[in-house]
């Protein structure tokens, strides 16, 4: 797996521009999986990283137990979110009857202005895999799913399927940085693409479930065999 080191960061502004920096090198460092789950984020190892104020680094993780990529234990303090291996096998369960089901709701083929931007989309999230900049395959790995599954035309069904993927969140970060896996991604939405010209509903939502597949599998894997307790 090509993971990314954890990065320096320069030194910050004395305004709140700090803890927007904190939050967003933070962020990174979790969702690239340079954080795993479960690792603890200790507030003076912080203030010693960023060189911030305790101030402006519980301001920072305030901001990320808001995006709910960091959770705040009692007597414990702050960490990565994490998943029990039962706690994954639910919320994937109900990704898959989610996914499945607004798969087998769109009309096919797909009107003509949804493949082109499923098709810009790809063309950028390929772009973003070449240059090796993760951020950018995670963001537009999103905007290609919902996209697509905005189709449905279940504004509710949508949203629960936005819901699970924030619930999976700890789960697809390990691979972001996975230039295998991205590349794999990569070959499955060109696939989404040329069923969505055509008219096999099954087969697409066959594949939208089986693309969930690497990630589930490979954290359950590694926290089965592995547990950690880390702190950072």
């Amino acid at each position: 797996m090509n993971t990314l080191p954890i990065r320096p960061v320069p030194e910050a502004p004395n305004d709140e521009a700090e803890s927007t920096d904190v939050v967003k090198v933070l962020g990174d460092d979790i969702i690239f999986g340079r954080l795993a789950p479960g690792t603890r984020l200790v507030e003076d190892h912080l203030i010693a990283r960023f060189g911030a104020t305790r101030h402006y680094i519980r301001q920072a993780l305030n901001e990320l137990e808001r995006t709910g990529i960091v959770v705040r234990e009692k007597n414990k303090g702050v960490a990565v979110r994490s998943l029990t291996p039962a706690e994954v096998r639910q919320i994937y369960e109900v990704r898959e009857l989610l996914q499945r089901h607004a798969a087998l709701r769109i009309p096919l083929p797909a009107p003509k202005h949804v493949i082109d931007e499923l098709e810009r989309l790809h063309a950028e999230y390929v772009r973003h895999v070449r240059e090796g900049h993760f951020r950018g395959v995670h963001e537009v790995n999103d905007q290609f799913h919902l996209t697509l599954f905005a189709c449905c035309g279940n504004a509710y069904l949508l949203d629960s399927i936005k819901h699970y993927m924030w619930l999976s969140l700890p789960v697809r970060a390990k691979k972001t940085a996975d230039m295998e896996r991205a590349m794999a991604s990569e070959r499955d939405h060109h696939m989404m693409i040329q069923l969505m010209k055509g008219t096999d509903s099954w087969a697409l939502a066959q594949l939208c479930v089986d693309h969930l597949q690497p990630a589930k599998d490979s954290y359950l894997h590694e926290v089965e065999a592995y547990p950690l307790s880390r702190h950072y």
